[in-house]
């Protein structure tokens, strides 16, 4: 494998979106400069993800330019916050530089230098430190990629302890920066990439004292939009801005840029970038804890990866997202069934990979003073026991913890076919074995889909159980369901059974015991 080549780009992506993504509140719990909104970790989250989605479609043998460049523009079109957009430019001052070579260090050292050409009013403490220190440490560094990208990771970690020590607000709230925290998780995941490695596991220092929310609030709205403009007028624009508020950030070039500002009044700087250009993707967000909104809507949103699983969802009165097996859904598309829901919407995303996602479409809602609430359902039987007990007519919290019981109370299995030789909690399979996995782990291999199916349930049901619940797959053999309710009459018959069409691919069979 080359260095940072396409596939390692899109390893990185992910692997710094998810990792962000397992971090984000310990992060949103640090922000307290610009505006103590505590929403950083969720900003920088939702910038990853989208510079991941952007690049996952592209093949493994792209040119790298183009690569680097999806990767940057999808940061730039998805970057969200103060600390969302420097770091999108940070990818970019990476892009420019690694779409040509492996350069690591002219390529960090881009980084930062663009990073803090996109704030008006730079302050040291911030991002901006952390981006700097770890380009400078490796500028006359000599080896590997690797090394280079370990000993930049390891200056941005200790750069982030000083920042509390650099800025005044930071010292008061006894947090380091947040923006901070978060760019030297990117960094320490590129060093993982390169050098074929996996931590697992992301420290964020904790508050060494209790962070008042709001404790700096300092401008009335948070501005962003995206602005489809020349140089120029972005010139300009820079200068209107910067006399109207603060924490002014813009990035972007070739006629599309980013645009994030603070200010008393959203109006004028909304048509401030009208002049200079066409503006899209609005947002105006109230820098003031408001009081929650409660409307007369509620709904359930369910993300489902089977046509018939989608239609007992929809037959249940939820909002479905669909998606292939093995593959998350979109960020718009989450977030857009959400809004459709109502004001009180419960999540239930039915699988670990799509919790994340799940999550930053909720936490975009939340800001548009929606209540959301992400259910930890990690199958779709634990999404289907939720949907169950739903109350529309309870208190939403009541109705969320009550689906969340059910699911939890859930076991949850499922039988396929491997594809490819693989080690596994149980051994090693090869094409064509028929897998058992309960509750997320390989626990049989066999060469039946009728017998592991038999086997599973009753694994399954040795903890106890009073219902099963089989949801078949497109590739489920004839007379499956029938073999195995027969099975259960003859050896549990007080166990209750239902059965679905789940129409999915890639499970022969689902499996749920409650």
């Amino acid at each position: 494998m080359k260095i940072l080549d396409p596939p390692a780009v899109r390893r990185w992506a992910r692997l710094t979106a998810d990792a962000l993504g397992q971090v984000r509140t310990e992060i949103d719990a640090l922000n307290v400069f610009p505006v103590a909104d505590g929403d950083t970790g969720t900003n920088l989250h939702m910038t990853l993800l989208s510079a991941a989605e952007a690049v996952e479609s592209l093949p493994d043998d792209v040119d790298p330019a183009v690569m680097w460049q999806t990767l940057s523009y999808g940061a730039l079109v998805g970057a969200r916050g103060n600390s969302g957009v420097i770091v999108s430019q940070a990818l970019r001052g990476l892009a420019e530089v690694l779409k040509d070579g492996p350069d690591l260090r002219a390529g960090l050292l881009r980084a930062a230098v663009l990073a803090r050409e996109a704030v008006s009013r730079p302050v040291e403490g911030t991002v901006l430190t952390v981006l700097e220190s770890a380009a400078r440490a490796v500028q006359g560094l000599e080896g590997e990629p690797y090394e280079v990208a370990r000993q930049a990771a390891g200056e941005a970690r200790a750069a982030l302890r000083r920042t509390t020590g650099q800025l005044d607000v930071l010292a008061r709230s006894g947090v380091v920066d947040a923006g901070g925290a978060g760019a030297t998780i990117m960094l320490e995941t590129l060093a993982e990439v390169i050098g074929g490695t996996s931590a697992g596991h992301y420290d964020v220092p904790e508050p060494t004292s209790r962070v008042s929310p709001m404790g700096e609030v300092g401008a009335g709205y948070e501005v962003m939009y995206l602005l489809e403009a020349d140089d120029r007028a972005v010139a300009a624009l820079r200068e209107q801005l910067d006399a109207m508020g603060e924490s002014l950030v813009v990035v972007g070039g070739d006629g599309l840029w980013n645009v994030h500002v603070h200010v008393p009044e959203a109006g004028p700087a909304v048509e401030a970038g009208i002049r200079a250009g066409r503006p899209h993707r609005i947002r105006i967000t109230y820098l003031a804890e408001s009081d929650r909104r409660d409307g007369a809507g509620r709904g359930v949103v369910a993300v489902a990866a089977g046509d018939g699983i989608a239609a007992l969802f929809e037959e249940c009165g939820a909002v479905v997202v669909r998606r292939e097996p093995g593959t998350r859904p979109a960020l718009p598309a989450v977030l857009s069934a959400i809004r459709r829901a109502g004001s009180e919407v419960a999540v239930l995303p039915n699988d670990d990979g799509v919790r994340s996602v799940a999550a930053a479409a909720a936490e975009i809602a939340r800001q548009d003073g929606v209540t959301v609430s992400v259910l930890p359902t990690k199958a779709t039987v634990q999404g289907l026991a939720a949907l169950a007990v739903h109350d529309p007519l309870r208190r939403f919290d009541d109705d969320v913890v009550a689906m969340t019981d059910a699911a939890g109370h859930t076991r949850y299995g499922h039988v396929t076919v491997a594809d490819r030789t693989a080690f596994t909690s149980a051994g090693v399979c090869r094409p064509g074995d028929v897998l058992g996995m309960i509750d997320g782990d390989v626990a049989l291999i066999g060469e039946s889909v009728e017998d592991m199916a038999t086997t599973v349930v009753d694994r399954m049901l040795a903890g106890g159980g009073e219902l099963v619940t089989l949801v078949t797959g497109r590739q489920a053999p004839d007379g499956l369901t029938g073999r195995l309710e027969a099975h259960l009459k003859r050896t549990r018959p007080e166990v209750d059974l239902v059965v679905y069409d789940g129409e999915q691919g890639g499970y022969p069979l689902l499996i749920g015991v409650e």
